[in-house]
């Protein structure tokens, strides 16, 4: 915890069933930030990084597929494809699932070793390697929209506007649904609106249940991603009998549960982590395909040695500007990201 470093290694070698990519960017998240600060998940050391877009520079033993020179996504997490949730197509409970840039080394590094079956080729996709940059983030946006069963004529709240919130959102409109947005920032609820929302209730100005009144309206689904008691406890008590509750960001603390409560208004709570990567990455590439421009959602990229500085301390404190942070590891310098087709 607290030890993060830049330092020179070995350019890793490619094992059996692996590739080795040249990493062009990687995003960074608040699990990375927790990481550093309280070190749940991690096991160090270990290269972080688990939102990385690159080309494939060396194939392992076994591996045909993708070819080298590929421009690929990587998923992040590692399945065994054999136990009972990977044999339904339930890879992201597999039960000895790992993650790249948590448990294995990730992509905040020149190079890294993923299995080859968690690279998706994207070299026909056309979008620009920034944007690519965002396709992990959206895949777990994709996967917790599919989980809700959110569907067009619906409609949704989307509780906190950051990272996720942001993916979420635009993932959600897609599907046809009304997204009303809640955050207190109003930038951030004008990115909402930009990203497909409906409408916006600036938190900490009237209770979400107050605000849903006076526009009328009765929400299908609540996606709770601020993680904080607060959040959860304005969506119960805006939630009406039936509707579905995502509660995406991780509760820090004890969460007293009325559940016979619960029970007598119906509802479906859902859970949701990671995603499946066959099902959502594809879908989270569309996605990203069919905007013009994600400049308001990650502007700049920032080289590896402004990596604290620049991302991980700003996530850490909650005064992170730039809803993404990308970070390119070959920059010497922070540079404007380019969006768009490639």
């Amino acid at each position: 915890m607290g030890d993060l470093r830049v330092e020179e290694r070995p350019i890793p070698q490619p094992g059996p069933g692996e590739v080795r990519v040249r990493v062009s960017v990687c995003g960074v998240c608040g699990t990375d930030a927790v990481e550093l600060d309280r070190g749940l998940l991690a096991r160090p050391p270990v290269v972080l990084g688990h939102e990385f877009t690159g080309t494939v520079d060396a194939l392992g033993e076994g591996v045909v597929s993708p070819p080298v020179g590929a421009l690929v996504v990587c998923g992040a997490g590692i399945s065994c494809g054999r136990c009972k949730p990977c044999r339904r197509g339930r890879t992201n409970l597999c039960r000895t699932y790992r993650t790249a840039g948590l448990q294995v080394d990730g992509g905040l590094a020149g190079y890294v070793t993923v299995p080859s079956g968690i690279l998706l080729d994207v070299s026909d996709a056309g979008l620009a390697v920034d944007t690519l940059g965002l396709a992990q983030p959206m895949s777990i946006a994709v996967h917790v929209v599919r989980r809700s069963g959110l569907r067009a004529g619906d409609d949704a709240v989307v509780v906190g506007i950051g990272g996720i919130g942001s993916f979420i959102t635009y993932a959600a409109a897609a599907t046809g649904a009304r997204v009303i947005a809640v955050d207190r920032s109003p930038d951030r609820l004008a990115l909402a609106s930009a990203l497909g929302a409906a409408d916006g209730i600036q938190a900490g100005t009237t209770s979400l249940a107050d605000g849903l009144r006076e526009r009328d309206v009765e929400p299908d689904v609540f996606f709770e991603v601020s993680g904080s008691l607060a959040g959860l406890q304005d969506v119960v008590s805006a939630a009406l009998p039936g509707a579905v509750i995502v509660p995406v960001g991780v509760q820090k603390e004890a969460v007293p549960v009325p559940l016979g409560s619960w029970t007598l208004r119906e509802y479906t709570i859902v859970g949701s982590v990671a995603h499946v990567f066959a099902d959502d990455m594809p879908d989270a590439v569309r996605l990203l395909a069919s905007r013009t421009d994600w400049s308001d959602v990650a502007r700049t990229v920032i080289p590896l040695d402004r990596l604290v500085e620049d991302a991980l301390e700003p996530l850490r404190t909650g005064r992170a500007v730039q809803i993404k942070a990308l970070v390119d590891p070959w920059a010497d310098a922070p540079r404007p990201a380019v969006h768009g087709s490639a």
